[in-house]
Formats: C-alpha cells, sequence, structure tokens
C-alpha cells in the first residue's frame, strides 16, 4: 500500500475526490480540480502515464511528462495528495490481472485502439482500491471512457461516485488534450475541423434534423474539407449505450470523432437533447 493511500484512509468523517490524470495538466484537469476542491474535503491528483492503455505503435515512450511543472500548477489549488507511483508500483513484476467491461469498450475508441480499454478499467480499479474515494471527476471529452468507468464502478460496486465535467475548449473551439502538444502550427489551425464539424452536426440537429445518417455525413463531409486532416471514425449514438442511432428519437445522442492530423489523433464530441434538470436542451 502506498504512503498516499495510507494518509487518504486515516481522513476521518471527510469526503474524498480523486481526479486521475496521466500529468501534463492544462485547463481542462484543472477545471475537474476546481470541482473535487468544491465538492470535496480531501482531494487527491494522481498523475500516472499508464502503459497499458498504449499500443503498439503509440506515443506511450513520447507522451508529455513533467511532474515538477504539474506539481508546481496544482500549488495554487490547494491540492491535498500528488499520487505519482512507479510503474512499478502499479504493476509489479508478476502483474496478471486486467479487467475488461464488455460491450462498451469493443466499439469507437476500443476498436481504433484494441486493449486501450483495458488497460484503463485496469488501471481505473486499481486506483479506486488505492485511494478509496467518495467521488471520481473526468472530463466529458472522453466520453467513452466515462461511460466505461461509470459501469465498472456500477458493476464492481464501488463506493465511488463518477462526476464528469463538460468539455474545456480554447477560445477557437478546439478542445484541451495533452496531445496538442505534438501538434505544428499548420496542423493545430488545421485541428479545428474537429470542432466545426461538430457545430455543424449541431446546428442541423437545431434544425430539426433527426437522420443520424445525415448528421453523421455533415460531419464527414466538413472534416474531408480540411486537406490536414483524415477522420478515423464519426458515430452517431446513444450517450448512455453508444449504440449506433439512424431515427433520432428524444434520446440523448452523442457525437463523436477521431481525427488524425499528421501523427496526432485527437477525439472530440457533442452531446445532444441533454437532459437537465427535467427539462431539455439541444446541446
Amino acid at each position: 500500500m502506498s504512503s498516499v493511500s495510507r494518509k487518504v484512509r486515516r481522513e476521518q468523517d471527510k469526503t474524498i475526490g480523486l481526479v486521475p490524470t496521466m500529468g501534463a495538466l492544462h485547463d481542462g484537469h484543472l477545471s475537474l480540480v476546481r470541482e473535487a476542491r468544491r465538492m470535496c474535503d480531501v482531494v487527491v491528483i494522481s498523475v500516472f502515464v499508464n502503459p497499458t492503455q498504449f499500443a503498439l505503435g503509440e506515443d506511450f515512450e513520447h507522451y508529455p511528462r513533467d511532474l515538477t511543472k504539474d506539481a508546481a500548477v496544482l500549488t495554487d489549488y490547494n491540492v491535498d495528495y500528488i499520487f505519482a507511483p512507479s510503474i512499478e508500483e502499479i504493476y509489479p513484476k508478476d502483474f496478471a490481472t486486467y479487467v475488461t467491461v464488455g460491450g462498451l469498450s469493443d466499439q469507437l475508441e476500443g476498436s481504433s485502439r484494441p486493449g486501450h480499454f483495458r488497460g484503463v478499467a485496469t488501471v481505473v480499479t486499481i486506483l479506486l482500491n488505492i485511494i478509496r474515494p467518495d467521488f471520481a471527476f473526468f472530463g466529458q471529452k472522453d466520453a467513452q471512457q466515462t461511460l466505461v468507468v461509470k459501469r465498472l464502478v456500477r458493476d464492481l460496486a464501488f463506493e465511488s461516485e463518477v462526476v464528469v465535467l463538460p468539455t474545456v475548449r480554447e477560445e477557437s473551439g478546439l478542445a484541451l488534450s495533452s496531445r496538442n502538444s505534438y501538434l505544428n502550427q499548420d496542423e493545430r489551425r488545421a485541428a479545428l475541423v474537429l470542432y466545426r464539424a461538430l457545430s455543424r452536426a449541431k446546428e442541423a440537429y437545431k434544425a430539426g434534423e433527426r437522420s443520424g445518417s445525415r448528421l453523421a455525413e455533415a460531419v464527414r463531409s466538413t472534416v474531408a474539407a480540411e486537406p490536414l486532416a483524415t477522420l478515423d471514425y464519426v458515430t452517431v449514438a446513444d450517450a448512455d449505450t453508444l449504440e449506433p442511432l439512424e431515427k433520432l428519437d428524444d434520446r440523448t445522442v452523442l457525437i463523436a470523432l477521431a481525427v488524425r492530423l499528421g501523427k496526432t489523433r485527437l477525439i472530440d464530441n457533442v452531446v445532444l437533447n441533454r437532459k437537465k434538470n427535467g427539462g431539455e436542451t439541444a446541446g
């Protein structure tokens, strides 16, 4: 058991919030930290670049790492603990147990990145067991990940509540991501096509379009018009189950896409017809 784990568990009658990260902290992460600080008595930030969620040929070796900088960023947020374990602490030499969330893990990112969500589910399980938080905070940008974690928490009866906060964007609309640092100037400009494509689909939905295939085509054609961008996938699906939808009814809809720009792969999404306070909104 880690020293952070022992210290956190000594916190009696206090609510504990966990913000799991892979470091390279940006304002998206910090929005989670602020909400954790607002909701909880004790705030723990984990910083761990998880090798099991990277496939062969992905960017594990080059993923940005600067724990000193991350710790300096967090000094203004009154964080109680930073948990930055070594790979050996999370995955001992004889480690042999992995967690798989069936169904939700097999499509979209799971299809494009085989084994990715097995790695995510495994490391989240380990973190929840070590920290035992009352609340765990995630961002909507990784929409499929939040669904996988919610199902994991439900199915394995963790006594933690998953809190999902809105995607944080630059003024341009580009969703904040640690991988944005890989983009050169031209690719960063081209990356705005993700938000532009989602916005086009959202506007079509607001105008009355209820065909999933036509909304998906609006995304495809928008991305295709950007020479530096290559669409990996786009889906129009039930926001809770990821079931692909053709005829959109009163369900909450997730439009998600992944786009490659040079060697960088970015994801983004928009939620339509989100239920809020007993009412509905188009986005």
